[in-house]
């Protein structure tokens, strides 16, 4: 199973300004010495030592997670802006998949966004399959499709299109079984966990963890329990959360803490905050760590979600 982050932030897509790209050349150029540019090979040394925050980026676009398994089809999480860039690649590396299934945790606008632009739509051979535990969430698709939203109906896109209300527990899609729960969120919000090959992964974004989370029930042991990798909604701070109770978003504290009871082995911080420069959501990362060797569970490894980053599970 693979991992694929095509959007990580939360709220509003998130692109850098001209005055960030400006203040990341300016110290580049401060921290450059005459010795680093004498050869291709020491540019690349130098390049090398950079922070993460300085050479390189979270990145702008919302919410879309793929995860890839065995079989030749594409499970998407989130349909956010992101779903705009996987959509291309799929196009541009005329990849030989002609199913994409693509669940969504709920509707709010940064989770539909990318919908619009998805390349796929465009190619007759191409099935498209929604999954949702809403009743009738076809009329939220179409509709945000429809004059004056949008100037192409969804009804008129070349790709077989599908609408299909997820019931009961869990849902089998070939060699890939998706479980789903409700999580805290002010509309309501699903998580999924795919499970495949023995692997298991859980996408949990716009999640405000409870004490319901922690509890030693049968329906928290299924979901959470050992999980591979939790992919977890980090938007705030401890002190945001508190200060922000109710607005269905979760701190880098309480995910490390959930991750340690279910021992689950890789925790991704995920659904940045727009507000927050990568520098900041770096060093949550460091705070993360940090927090962990402070539990009595110290077996996981944490991981900040990156826009392009591919984790093998």
């Amino acid at each position: 199973m693979l991992v694929k982050f095509w959007g990580v932030r939360g709220s509003i897509p998130t692109p850098l300004t001209s005055q960030q790209v400006k203040n990341r050349i300016a110290s580049v150029l401060q921290r450059v010495k005459p010795d680093d540019l004498i050869s291709p090979e020491s540019k690349e040394i130098f390049l090398s030592t950079l922070p993460e925050d300085i050479f390189g980026t979270v990145g702008g676009n919302t919410t879309c997670i793929e995860v890839i398994t065995k079989n030749p089809i594409c499970l998407i999480f989130d349909a956010g802006t992101g779903l705009r860039e996987l959509g291309n690649y799929y196009a541009r590396e005329k990849k030989e998949v002609n199913e994409f299934h693509i669940f969504f945790t709920h509707f709010h606008w940064d989770h539909i966004q990318g919908i619009p632009f998805f390349a796929p739509f465009f190619n007759k051979k191409n099935s498209i399959y929604f999954y949702s535990p809403v009743p009738q969430f076809e009329t939220y698709l179409k509709d945000q499709m429809k004059f004056p939203y949008f100037p192409i109906e969804m009804g008129f896109l070349a790709a077989r299109i599908h609408f299909i209300e997820l019931e009961g527990r869990e849902k089998k899609i070939k060699d890939s079984v998706i479980a789903w729960r409700r999580m805290k969120h002010p509309g309501g919000c699903f998580s999924y966990k795919v499970s495949s090959n023995g692997k298991s992964t859980i996408v949990a974004t716009d999640s405000e963890i409870t004490e319901k989370e922690f509890k030693q029930i049968d329906e928290n042991i299924s979901f959470f329990k050992d999980a591979d990798m939790l992919i977890l909604d980090s938007q705030y701070t401890l002190t945001e959360h508190i200060n922000k109770i109710d607005w269905g978003h979760s701190s880098y504290s309480m995910d490390v803490d959930l991750a340690s009871v279910w021992k689950v082995k890789n925790l991704v911080l995920f659904h940045h905050e727009p507000l927050y420069n990568d520098k900041k959501i770096m060093s949550i990362e460091r705070l993360s760590r940090w927090y962990l060797n402070h539990l009595k569970n110290k077996n996981i490894n944490i991981i900040i979600a990156i826009e392009g980053k591919e984790l093998k599970v």
